[in-house]
């Protein structure tokens, strides 16, 4: 059957808690302010409004993240149609249990 819906990929925070030994690429698309108040240390704010400005290596996996989730699944469209190896992180910072920091 055919879809008109392209399934995005997805983990789990569990699961991206579980890469960080391998220093994986995590975009933070949350605005400064929320990123600031806590993050995932080696988080990269870019701002979903500013999502389209990301250059970064096309055969390297990034791991979008945000509040929630569904900031991160709108950027995850976008830099898949851009040509990266998006995957979404299900249930945002909302779900994430690992350590977080705080400020830039």
């Amino acid at each position: 059957m055919f879809s008109f819906f392209k399934v995005i990929p997805t983990i789990t925070t569990q699961e991206l808690a579980e890469k960080l030994p391998t220093n994986p690429k995590i975009v933070d698309v949350r605005t400064s302010s929320e990123y600031r108040g806590g993050h995932i240390q080696q988080a990269q704010n870019l701002p979903l409004a500013r999502i389209n400005h990301y250059h970064g290596n096309q055969e390297e996996t990034i791991y979008v993240i945000c509040q929630s989730g569904m900031r991160s699944k709108q950027a995850v469209k976008k830099l898949r149609k851009a040509g990266y190896p998006a995957v979404n992180v299900r249930g945002g910072m909302n779900q994430w249990r690992g350590t977080k920091v705080r400020g830039k």
